[in-house]
Parts: C-alpha cells; structure tokens; sequence
C-alpha cells in the first residue's frame, strides 16, 4: 500500500510540476539565454523539494496544515501577513494559469483567449464544488503526465551534454544583464511558488497521514519534484535547440507553441495545447484549493475538500469568489505572458514571508517533536528565500521600467 502511495505521490509530483509559470519562463530562459539559466532551474528544485518535504513532516507529526499552525504558534495578527503575501500572489499567478488554459484553447480553436475566460472559471469552480481531493489532485497529476512530451522532444533533439552540465553552474550573464537576473528569479518563483508546499501540507492533513508516512513523505518529496524538474529542464533545452539558433525571443505565447513542432512535427503542436491545456487547469485547481485552505485554516473555519459544499459552506465560498475573479483580469484583455512573468517574479519577492514561519515551526519542539530540521535544510531554504527576492527586488523595477 504504501509502495503504491509512493508512485502516486511521485507521478502528482512529475505531472503537476509543470504549469503555465515554469513553462513560460523555461522557454523564454532558453530561447534568451541556451543552457545558461538551467542552474535557477537546479535550485528552485532543491528548494522545493526541502520546502515540500518539511510541510508533510509537520502534517504527519503534528496534524496541522502551515496556516494553521503559524496561526496558533504566532497569533492572528502575525498571520495576516503571510495570508496576505500569499494570497495575492496566488491570486495572479491563478488568474495566469487561468490563461494558460484559455490560450490553449485560443490555439485550439482560433477563438480569442478572453471568450474561453467564463467557461473555463465555469469548468474549475464546478470540479471544485463536486470533485473530491483525491479525485482532483490525483486525477489532474495523472493526466499532466502528458508533459512527458517535453522530454520524448528534448531526446529527439540529440542536446549536446557537456554545454547542459556546464549550465547547472552559475554563471554571470554574457549579454543583457537585467533581463538574465528577472528570467533567473522568475525561475524561481515558479519553481518555489507557496501555493505548492501550502496545498501539499493540506493535503497531508486531507489524507490522514501520520508519524508512519515520514518515508513515504521524503521520498515522494525529494523525487517527485526531482522528476518534475527535469521536465521543465527539457523545455529549457527544446527552446535553446530549437529558438536561440533562429535568434527567436518569446514575446506570445502563441510562439511558445510551436516548441516541439521540430522534434515532433505536427503532433509536437496537438501535444503542447493538450499539456498547456491540462496543466494549467490542474494548477488552478490546486491554487482556487490552496487559498481557500489558506483562509479557512488561517481563522479557524471548518474545512475538506472532501467535504459537501453545506458542510463547510465559508471554505466553499472563498473558492467560489476567487475563481471568477481571478478569470476577470483574463477577460478584461491582460496579456497573460506579461501577468505569468510579473507573477513569477512577485512569488520570489514574497518567499521569505511565506517561508521564515514555517522555518521557526520546522525548529519548535512542540510542533515537530524529534522530527526538528537540520542545519543544511535550514540555511539552504533560507539563503535561496531572500537571495531570490533580494534577486527580484533589483530585477523587477529594472525590467518594468528600463535599465
């Protein structure tokens, strides 16, 4: 049983890794930069998988979500600053991979990506109001294994090794020093986006889990994001093969879409509106979950995702306000790649608010007994988190406004 836990936690982790964020930014990093930035890519990976991995272990020692520990470790009024950072973060990035879906419906159709806007929300906040967790989380994972696509791509294209080893080395920018370190920390941010390791922690609570599952949780954690960055790594190497040589920088996402027609010709084109389409809508789902567990655990309120909508009649409501908000900035005409890039970046400026809590949490006794971090996951967690929005503080003004 618990052999077969391990592979579904690895498959949620390899088929909902990849959205709309670390796609876009992959792409524009490699078709700018080659194999350069693949080193950003390395550590949001590492990082995420340390951030993943402590938010299971304080679900299954202590029986608490993030929100409602830090809540009760440090009080309502130290809570609603983190509750605010994340939500308004998740909120854009929900509202990018709501485009994301409506583009590859746009791709799909020819039809404008803000006429899908409505029915896409429509779609989400139904699956929201009759699916179960397990349904949802396991079922979008399942079906984002299509990005594998990226992968079958890469190895057709014969990428040269020694240059992608090279690259996992950081290394200062050859050429527009600006856009390097905004593509670098956009990286990051979609690598290392809360949403993530918040739902997981929900999810562990969702499913039961207890001191039994430490295993379970630091295998799940360590290779399913490991396996899951590896596809984002390939969409790094497709666009660096495929778009630098032509000199093509990602400006639309309509351009992004023709990543794998090289490798894979015309079914290179079917399969990246199917997995654009279907990991983006598993990310909206997971991200309408996450703030809606964000609220309720942060005051208290009853929550599951398995629950019947009248059983927790507040959690329901938050989901059901935010998903035809979020879609709103689709329809008024927001150019989504503009609002994927900006929120990437926002995410690694607001990471040491997500994540300096949790880290007193993953020290505090009362909270996860024996099962305490260590120095190594302490400092790397920490030196990533405000290197990255020290990063993006420099970063984001320069590229909205000119260097």
């Amino acid at each position: 049983m618990k052999l077969l836990e391990i592979a579904l936690g690895i498959v949620t982790g390899i088929g909902g890794f990849l959205e709309v964020g670390s796609l876009a930014t992959s792409a524009q990093a490699g078709s700018e930069f080659g194999f350069q930035l693949l080193w950003a890519l390395g550590l949001g990976v590492v990082c995420i998988a340390f951030l993943v991995e402590m938010s299971g272990r304080l679900a299954a020692v202590s029986h608490h979500t993030i929100p409602d520990a830090m809540r009760e470790r440090f009080g309502v009024r130290f809570f609603l600053v983190p509750l605010v950072a994340v939500a308004v973060v998740s909120f854009l990035v929900l509202a990018s991979e709501i485009g994301g879906v409506c583009l590859a419906l746009q791709l799909a159709t020819g039809v404008k990506f803000q006429w899908w806007a409505p029915l896409v929300a429509f779609i989400a906040w139904l699956l929201l109001w009759k699916g179960t967790f397990g349904l949802l989380e396991k079922g979008t994972s399942l079906l984002g294994l299509i990005s594998l696509a990226f992968l079958v791509g890469a190895w057709k294209l014969h990428p040269p090794l020694a240059p992608i080893v090279a690259g996992l080395k950081p290394s200062a920018p050859t050429h527009d020093s600006a856009r390097y370190w905004f593509l670098a920390v956009s990286i990051l941010g979609a690598s290392v986006s809360p949403y993530l390791f918040y739902f997981y922690s929900a999810g562990a609570v969702e499913d039961e889990w207890d001191e039994s599952y430490i295993g379970v949780n630091r295998i799940t954690a360590g290779l399913g994001m490991a396996f899951g960055g590896v596809v984002s790594a390939a969409v790094v190497v497709v666009a660096a093969l495929v778009f630098l040589p032509r000199g093509i920088q990602i400006e639309r996402y309509e351009q992004v879409a023709l990543l794998l027609t090289d490798p894979l010709g015309r079914w290179g084109f079917i399969l990246f509106v199917a997995s654009l389409a279907v990991t983006c809508l598993g990310a909206a789902l997971e991200i309408s979950l996450e703030m809606a567990y964000l609220v309720a655990q942060g005051f208290g309120w009853r929550w599951g995702e398995s629950l019947k909508p009248r059983e927790d009649a507040r959690f329901s409501l938050v989901y059901t306000m935010v998903v035809p908000l979020a879609a709103t900035l689709m329809l008024v005409g927001l150019d989504p790649l503009k609002l994927t890039n900006f929120s990437m970046a926002l995410t690694a400026v607001s990471l040491p608010v997500a994540v300096i809590p949790m880290l007193v949490l993953m020290n505090d006794p009362e909270y996860v007994g024996d099962w305490g971090n260590g120095w190594i996951s302490n400092a790397a967690v920490l030196v990533v988190s405000v290197v990255a929005c020290v990063v993006a503080l420099v970063a984001l003004p320069l590229q909205l406004f000119g260097s």
